[in-house]
């Protein structure tokens, strides 16, 4: 086969399970091959003796009994003398060839070390299918005896053998499978518990029970992932702390310039410190929607609940229309679902003006869409945005007023009721943000 045909096949699996496997039922094939062949060859050799054994006693007590009959008898003892791989005939045999084969040989030397010396002995293979051989020597009245010899293999093979190792095979693949299972499914339950890990959500703990390294694994990482909750936890809190101690100066410094004499410095000052407070109230609800999840849940009709959002965007003159609003009522935590949406409806009114929301449902979860016909965001930074205090360069940028804080507040919230929020370009322009709840 070319090399560049054996570049494009896999011969060693990717997984570590499938690894594991065929190593482990490869070591235990091989071992019981070696068993086998053991057992087999001590079998061999040990049924060889047996039969040389046996063919020197049954010769040499056979012509001793044919030399001693009279000459008429020894016809009709020739059946009872026989045996499964040879007989006797009397007469001289038919001719072959004294150039033997090393097996055939073995069985010559036996026969004339049976015989002894007091019988002069010629053995020849005899041509044709299959192993032959006939030894010719002549009795004590000189009656010519042959001994037709028809070597058989000394270890004839059981017809339920096959099926025995077929059993073994089986057990052999069985039991290496379920080892590999209890091996791997420790590592498997890590892996899954690392790639679903998030302290916002209230996910099970990974399991301590099995063996002991199993058990200090998971004892370790869950270790872990407290230490990292409890990291976010401190990290929110200083950021909630910190925002909230920078509102009273920056209010006593809007004060103190709104009393200072009127300059084009005092209105620039002043529009300073309202985008510094702008940014501190946004650290706040940041650091308050880490908590969204101690919201009580509660059952609303989805329909009304938006309508009603609308509404008030409608009643203060925003562009904010309803579309499909898929009808029924669904449980989640209500003042998180409302700061989700309007987040997102004054996103889509910053930067088009305009905003659309949809409702439609689907086996498994309700989504929400927040729709706008503005500049969009490119697809490399979809994901970047819902990152705090991330800005794009051109369209939404700081001269719009964003604080970089109002899709990553809806973001964590959305984690912490067990929503998804998802960007997404729309065909012909705009934004789609869609928000999948759980049903």
């Amino acid at each position: 086969m070319p090399p560049a045909v054996l570049k494009g096949i896999r011969v060693w699996p990717r997984t570590l399970r499938a690894r594991l496997f065929i190593i482990l039922l490869a070591g235990l094939a091989i071992a019981h091959a070696m068993s086998f062949a053991v057992l087999f060859s001590e079998r061999y050799v040990a049924a060889r003796s047996v039969m040389f054994n046996t063919l020197e006693n049954d010769v040499a007590t056979s012509i001793a009994i044919l030399d001693r009959l009279p000459a008429a008898e020894r016809a009709g003892w020739l059946d009872q003398l026989a045996r499964g791989s040879y007989r006797f005939v009397l007469g001289p045999g038919i001719p072959g060839t004294p150039v033997l084969k090393p097996d055939d040989a073995e069985v010559a030397s036996k026969i004339r070390g049976a015989i002894g010396a007091k019988y002069p002995i010629k053995v020849e293979s005899i041509p044709g299918a299959g192993r032959r051989l006939q030894a010719h020597l002549r009795l004590s009245d000189g009656e010519p005896l042959t001994i037709d010899v028809t070597p058989r293999g000394v270890m004839p093979v059981a017809d339920w053998l096959p099926y025995v190792l077929l059993a073994q095979l089986s057990l052999l693949v069985l039991c290496s499978w379920l080892a590999m299972r209890q091996a791997i499914r420790p590592l498997a339950n890590l892996a899954r518990a690392a790639d679903t890990l998030d302290p916002n959500r209230n996910t099970p703990r990974l399991s301590e029970a099995g063996p002991t390294e199993v058990a200090y694994a998971a004892t370790a990482f869950n270790a872990m992932r407290d230490r990292i909750a409890q990291y976010l936890e401190e990290r929110v809190q200083i950021l909630a702390a910190i925002s909230h101690d920078l509102q009273t100066p920056i209010t006593r410094m809007k004060l103190r310039a709104e009393m200072a004499e009127d300059s084009v410095y005092k209105d620039k000052l002043i529009q300073d410190l309202g985008e510094v407070e702008r940014l501190v109230k946004e650290g706040v609800a940041y650091a308050r929607s880490a908590h969204g999840k101690e919201e009580k849940a509660s059952r609303i009709d989805l329909a009304s609940f938006i309508e009603s959002i609308a509404y008030d965007y409608q009643d203060i003159g925003k562009a904010v229309t309803l579309g499909d609003l898929a009808d029924g009522a669904i449980v989640t935590r209500p003042q998180a679902l409302k700061r989700i949406l309007t987040n997102l409806i004054d996103n889509a009114l910053k930067f088009a003006c305009n905003a659309d929301i949809e409702v439609q449902r689907r086996d498994d979860a309700v989504i929400i869409k927040v729709l706008d016909r503005g500049p969009g965001i490119p697809e490399s930074q979809l994901e970047a945005v819902l990152k705090p205090f991330f800005r794009l360069e051109q369209s939404r940028s700081r001269d719009t007023g964003g604080t970089g804080l109002g899709l990553a507040i809806a973001q964590q919230l959305a984690t912490a009721i067990g929503a998804t929020l998802t960007l997404r370009n729309r065909e012909g322009g705009g934004l789609a943000a869609e928000i999948a709840l759980p049903q």
